[in-house]
């Protein structure tokens, strides 16, 4: 989409570069849950010609009911960050919700990422832009993708450049999101690398009552036209289970569904750019 460069690790999002992937469990689970995820992506991605950032969150702040498991806390959810890096080789993508967390963060991922909901924070977006690593801005389901130009740039004003952002749908009525593709080359305007968020795109907030759910039969086609229409990288989260996850597995992606998606994806891309063989 004409966006500049940025570098994560061994990947290459926007700029002209092929397709990328960011995907994983929500929440970290456990250390083990996470090591099995990360090495079944890096094989999946790598089958498919992708380049991975592997995420997860220690810690989601933003559950809808109180007594909802938020992760292992950060201190022992960076550990096993900063394991999954060491021993896959992957890059890590973890999102920080205060401004004491971006430090001890920065420190483990190669790439900060601003929750949708604190996208207007104006002190904590200086405050993780500042912190000199990548930063995934996520648009926040109440504002127009116009507005991420002001958020952008916010955090460029710090000095960093290695700015992403990503579309994750527009609230629509109550408990329900809507995907405006028109927003994906709006957003490329902001001249950064757009990402397509095609599993929080299908979510219903709040929809369960006690928990947020979701429709994960339109992750699939939402993400092929985000990349018919694109984006620079496709943001999913997936797990083995999802009846099991204990976070978003309502809008989670099976693993076992991943192979045939990331083939369509490629194939899409490479299309699209003339490259297809």
């Amino acid at each position: 989409m004409g966006s500049r460069a940025v570098r994560v690790g061994p990947v290459t999002i926007g700029g002209g570069a092929p397709l990328a992937l960011i995907a994983g469990p929500c929440v970290i689970e456990s250390r083990d849950a996470a090591l099995r995820h990360a090495e079944r992506l890096r094989t999946l991605a790598a089958a498919a010609g992708l380049g991975l950032v592997y995420k997860s969150s220690f810690d989601k702040a933003n559950r809808t009911a109180v007594d909802a498991f938020r992760g292992p806390g950060m201190d022992e959810g960076l550990r096993i960050l900063a394991e999954v890096r060491r021993e896959t080789g992957l890059p890590v993508l973890t999102d920080v919700h205060d401004r004491t967390q971006i430090a001890a963060a920065a420190e483990v991922a190669d790439v900060l990422q601003t929750p949708a909901f604190l996208c207007r924070q104006t002190d904590f977006i200086l405050a993780v832009a500042a912190a000199r690593r990548p930063v995934n801005l996520k648009k926040g389901q109440f504002l127009s993708p116009l507005e991420m130009a002001e958020v952008v740039r916010k955090a460029r004003s710090t000095g960093n450049p290695d700015v992403l952002v990503t579309e994750r749908g527009f609230t629509f009525g109550y408990n329900n999101l809507v995907s405006d593709l028109r927003a994906l080359p709006v957003l490329a305007e902001t001249g950064c690398p757009v990402v397509f968020d095609a599993t929080h795109s299908v979510q219903q907030p709040g929809g369960l009552g006690t928990a947020s759910g979701g429709e994960r039969r339109f992750v699939a086609p939402l993400a092929r036209a985000a990349v018919a229409a694109g984006v620079d990288a496709v943001f999913m989260e997936v797990h083995e289970d999802p009846s099991r996850a204990l976070s978003d597995g309502a809008t989670s992606l099976p693993l076992a569904d991943l192979p045939t998606l990331l083939r369509e994806l490629v194939a899409i891309d490479q299309a699209l750019r003339g490259t297809r063989t």
